[in-house]
């Protein structure tokens, strides 16, 4: 058994930005924290694949926030090690490549003068007789660019994301990935200068070297280097707990079993997980709304193309029904040192599925070559330019916002909190599609909460849809200047009104 060697003992169970975060806070206040990791690698879905030297990010992973404390920590651990990159990324729809967001003039092109015409005509009804209900995807974004440029450019990539037709969707996710961008916004954009950029309208990002997994990495070097713990393979599978504490946590790693116990426990792991494996469990109301809940999980088919230069987008939107794949990166744009070849390009096909159909239980020769041939299909590479491959898949990517998730999620949140010395953080944790700086922020939180006594809602953080879409470009220059001198402020100031309600 891994007993105390101080009075208070924090276990953070989950290696990604949130539980990473958690743990990097900890140390500062003089903690040293035992961090729990499933998998070979920290970072979570933020994580960085190798594959013959090539790096291979899981999923795109731009670093832009308006938080000053996500900032200030990204620049102290990384420092040199941040480039600032361009934004490009287009849709492919019909066999032509459409600008994202998207910018009228270029639409106007690749659609054509009547197909526009419709277009703007339809917005316009909508405009004037809405949905008087946004419950779902389809009426929210219906609202905002008229029906037919929602089938157009919205429908076809947004069901093969999340496999649920767009009127079963909630509108919530729209309006977290979306708020203020609009036909309307977007015709403006392209004449004034508007006072406010829309985040989802950003023409640049800060990206770590060699990916996000550089970010995570450090992190995990500074929290061992300040006395903590970070296990890897070791998977939490069993929950132990005493009344309203949770008292210790079953690990298995190296093949056999090994308790850990603490006194304080923050968790990042899916939420739906953590209830199942409590000892003794919880009532069966509890266990009913997490066996309810859904996620969405995707794989990366990852190419090695033996050419320098294929495409200049980070990544692609694959509208197209003809193909499986639903987005592509291209590594070498968003660093070149992800890539150890010049005369190279390394390809990340993602393909959304569900655990356990296809083509997650593809075999990966398999997928490798669907990918060679949808590529060439696509008209980005030759198959025969493609000279090798690998497979990374990855579980509970996305947490599902269908009709019913919200009643679920209630009564999972109302057991949790009931846990007196226990929190639950991140993106899977809470089961909201947080972005990266919003699950670290729950992280930042709920140390604030469990050491120095704040009483912060981490529910709320990225409720406001202001927060998460906006930024004022004084703010931002403002806050970039000051992060990057500054280098403890984060726990030392209270929680910022604008990032999270208090209860």
């Amino acid at each position: 058994m891994i007993g105390f060697e101080q009075d208070r003992r924090f276990v953070v169970i989950g290696g990604g930005p949130a539980g990473l975060t958690a743990a990097y806070e900890l140390t500062k206040l003089d903690h040293t924290p035992i961090v729990i990791e499933k998998c070979h690698l920290v970072g979570g879905i933020a994580r960085t694949e190798t594959y013959r030297g090539f790096h291979f990010d899981m999923g795109g992973h731009r670093f832009f926030t308006k938080s000053r404390e996500v900032e200030t920590m990204w620049r102290e651990v990384l420092m040199e090690d941040f480039l600032r990159r361009p934004r490009l990324s287009r849709i492919y729809y019909q066999s032509k490549f459409f600008s994202y967001p998207l910018k009228p003039l270029n639409a106007l092109a690749g659609l054509g003068l009547f197909e526009s015409v419709l277009i703007v005509l339809s917005y316009l009804r909508w405009r004037v007789f809405p949905y008087p209900r946004e419950d779902t995807f389809e009426q929210w974004v219906t609202n905002r660019f008229g029906r037919r440029l929602f089938l157009t450019f919205f429908n076809t990539y947004t069901e093969k994301v999340w496999g649920i037709p767009c009127s079963e969707l909630k509108a919530e996710w729209a309006a977290q990935r979306i708020k203020d961008l609009s036909l309307w916004t977007a015709l403006v954009s392209m004449f004034l200068k508007p006072r406010r950029t829309i985040k989802t309208l950003i023409e640049e990002f800060d990206y770590p070297r060699l990916g996000p997994g550089m970010m995570w990495g450090a992190v995990r070097d500074i929290i061992a280097r300040r006395g903590g713990e970070v296990l890897l393979n070791s998977e939490v599978s069993r929950v132990n707990r005493s009344r309203g504490r949770i008292v210790s946590v079953v690990i298995t790693r190296d093949g056999r079993e090994e308790v850990v116990a603490g006194t304080d426990f923050i968790s990042s792991m899916p939420i739906t997980e953590f209830v199942k494996k409590l000892d003794p469990p919880p009532p069966a109301e509890v266990l009913a709304a997490a066996g309810k809940l859904k996620y969405r999980d995707f794989l990366t088919v990852c190419l090695i193309v033996k050419k320098p230069d294929l495409f200049p987008d980070n990544w692609i939107y694959v509208h197209d029904p003809r193909v499986k794949v639903g987005r592509i990166q291209n590594f070498k744009n968003w660093s070149p040192d992800m890539v150890p070849d010049p005369s190279a390009t390394s390809l990340g096909l993602e393909y959304f599925c569900n655990e356990g159909d296809e083509p997650w239980t593809m075999p990966d020769a398999e997928l490798i070559e669907l990918g060679r041939r949808e590529i060439e299909r696509i008209g980005l590479a030759s198959a025969a330019d493609v000279e090798d491959g690998c497979v990374f898949r990855v579980p509970k990517a996305y947490p599902v916002y269908d009709s019913a998730y919200r009643d679920h999620l209630d009564t999972l949140r109302q057991y949790v909190e009931s846990l007196e010395n226990f929190s639950t953080i991140g993106r899977n944790g809470l089961h909201r599609y947080n972005n990266q700086d919003h699950a670290m922020l729950t992280g930042m939180l709920a140390v604030r909460n469990m050491v120095l006594g704040e009483e912060n809602d981490l529910w709320t953080v990225n409720a406001d849809q202001e927060y998460h879409e906006e930024i004022r470009d004084r703010g931002e220059d403002a806050a970039r200047r000051e992060s990057a001198t500054s280098t403890k402020r984060a726990v030392e100031r209270p929680a910022p009104q604008e990032l999270v309600a208090t209860k």
